[in-house]
């Protein structure tokens, strides 16, 4: 006999209570193995393929872990230094950039900067909190962990984790659909298809469109010789999984980059801006509808919410984990509104008697 649902909702609960706390006091501890699992569910399909094609699932991990490493390696020996190197000059010429733009303006529209205007005080105060707090932003960004063993422990626990979760990856999925609650398996089977989907759809997709149009975006402004063009290619594709901020915030610092830099070589300027507009176009009608789908569930208010959210509460793992979890509460959402609507609390009492 079953659980009355009183029973259910308490256990489901608790569980759910547990999983908040663990989160919170073991967050940091548990980093490299949310990024773990992350790879490992982001390269399952690709292992799936390689299976398809005669491999073994350990010769697929094999392969994926021979390619993955000799990728990184390449990486940080050929971009990841003068990424980093982009990023601090950036950050070091930003207040010599305001001034520029103040300078610019005081010559071109002296009536929008005089000492009472809005837009000299703005600017001002803008060059006063970048010059505070570039170093403080610089810092986050590349000494986040405590300390140097910290770093070490994220780069070497968080691809050994993701290869034994990729060779075992199968059989997990086997061992926990084993522990389901019999009665109700088959619901909770098909909410996490309907999950596995919307993350599919989004997370691969999205990743693999970032990746894309970061790659493109940085060549593209490296040949036109923008200074600064690799960090600006590198922000504009980590952002577009945020739907138009990639390219309004990217374009928006690449264009103002090419004014301070190309100003008069207007072909530049231009080449800069047809650089992210067909970058649009190219997400817009091939990347986006090919890899991610037109539905997957996931509106651009709600994904903001959730980052906001679980990354206040629970720090960078918080942020890892918001989009799989406002994927899985978008998914039960659904359910429960579709279980309301064939209910007597919804249909009532006369439409039943109709029916």
């Amino acid at each position: 006999m079953a659980l009355p649902v009183k029973d259910q909702i308490k256990y489901w609960g608790i569980t759910t209570a547990v999983s908040a706390l663990t989160l919170w006091f073991l967050g940091d501890v548990l980093l490299p193995f949310v990024i773990g699992g992350a790879i490992a569910y982001f390269l399952d399909p690709v292992a799936d393929r390689l299976e398809s094609m005669g491999l073994s699932r350990s010769a697929a991990t094999a392969t994926i872990t021979v390619i993955g490493v000799l990728t990184f390696g390449i990486m940080l020996l050929a971009v990841i230094p003068t990424l980093i190197q982009q990023a601090v000059s950036l950050a070091q010429t930003a207040p010599q950039l305001l001034r520029d733009l103040q300078s610019f303006l005081n010559e071109r529209f002296p009536y929008l900067t005089d000492d009472a205007g809005v837009v000299h005080d703005s600017l001002l105060k803008i060059g006063q909190i970048i010059q505070e707090k570039s170093a403080q932003v610089l810092g986050t960004l590349f000494n986040s962990a405590k300390s140097i063993v910290d770093v070490a422990i994220l780069m070497l626990i968080a691809p050994v984790v993701s290869v034994y979760l990729l060779v075992d990856w199968d059989r997990m999925v086997e061992r926990i659909d084993s522990l389901l609650p019999r009665d109700h398996a088959p619901t909770v089977r098909m909410l996490a298809r309907e999950i596995d989907g919307v993350l599919s759809g989004f997370v691969r997709g999205m990743g693999s469109v970032c990746l894309i149009l970061g790659i493109y975006y940085a060549f593209g402004l490296w040949l036109v010789g923008l200074q600064f063009g690799l960090v600006v290619g590198v922000i504009a594709g980590v952002l577009t999984f945020i739907p138009y901020v990639g390219a309004l915030v990217g374009g928006a610092l690449a264009i103002g980059l090419a004014l301070f830099q190309f100003w008069g070589d207007w072909p530049l300027i231009i080449a800069v801006w047809a650089i992210f507009q067909s970058g649009q176009i190219i997400e817009g009608n091939v990347l986006t509808p090919r890899l991610v789908g037109s539905s997957v569930g996931l509106h651009p208010v709600w994904l903001l919410l959730a980052l906001s959210v679980f990354g206040s509460l629970f720090g960078f793992v918080g942020m890892l984990v918001a989009v799989p979890v406002a994927a899985a509460i978008g998914v039960l959402a659904r359910f429960a509104l579709s279980q309301y609507k064939g209910s007597l609390l919804y249909r009532g009492l006369a439409e039943d008697k109709d029916t």
